[in-house]
């Protein structure tokens, strides 16, 4: 299972916790975020997926940010439609990953993912809350019972230390949990995580080897 970790903003602390080396690392390109970024990535080790995450964006937005920022994968956090991402997945270079999200929570119907399965690599559960992302609770994971798709996709939505037991559990299942992402839980204020935490959480991560 992959790491995430999402709401980059400072040059030192990207570095910091780039040297930790989570699977993928998220920058916030909408900017209503408070994790808005709009600085400078400093180098990253190769093996870290710099992911750029998107609200309702135009194909050019994206598509610029992408070459401006090198991004190995683009998420999107909106209403975009399945059209939309056929479009844009037609533009992007063929290796950047495409991660379409979805707000979950008990009345979620997982048809209507199914659309989506030949337009994105990955899909993303996040918390149905009042911000796209970021909102800091976890949703009811038995509800993934329903999933039935193949497709892999990434578990979000307020993951922190408290989760870890919960995330062994969910690991046991069939479920193609591809990564787990995290956020709000390490952060020390919006975009500024805490390393110390963070390298707590992967070691204990890394050891379980979900």
């Amino acid at each position: 299972m992959k790491l995430k970790i999402c709401g980059m903003k400072y040059p030192e602390n990207i570095l910091e916790v780039g040297a930790l080396l989570p699977d993928y690392m998220g920058f916030i390109f909408w900017e209503k975020s408070a994790r808005y970024f709009n600085g400078t990535i400093p180098e990253l080790i190769k093996t870290v997926k710099k992911v750029g995450v998107f609200v309702d964006q135009s194909q050019e937005d994206i598509l610029e940010k992408v070459g401006k920022y090198n991004l190995q994968a683009v998420q999107l956090h909106g209403h975009e439609s399945v059209e939309f991402l056929s479009e844009l997945k037609n533009q992007l270079p063929k290796k950047v990953e495409i991660i379409k999200v979805f707000s979950a929570d008990e009345n979620f119907d997982f048809e209507v993912i199914k659309p989506f399965e030949p337009v994105c690599d990955y899909f993303l559960f996040d918390t149905k809350g009042k911000l796209p992302g970021g909102n800091g609770t976890t949703f009811d994971w038995t509800i993934l019972k329903k999933y039935n798709s193949k497709k892999p996709f990434f578990l979000s939505g307020g993951i922190g230390m408290k989760e870890l037991k919960a995330i062994e559990e969910i690991s046991k299942t069939n479920l193609p949990i591809y990564a787990v992402d995290v956020n709000s839980k390490f952060e020390i204020e919006p975009g500024l995580k805490n390393r110390n935490l963070f390298s707590n959480f992967k070691r204990k991560f890394d050891v379980a080897n979900f």
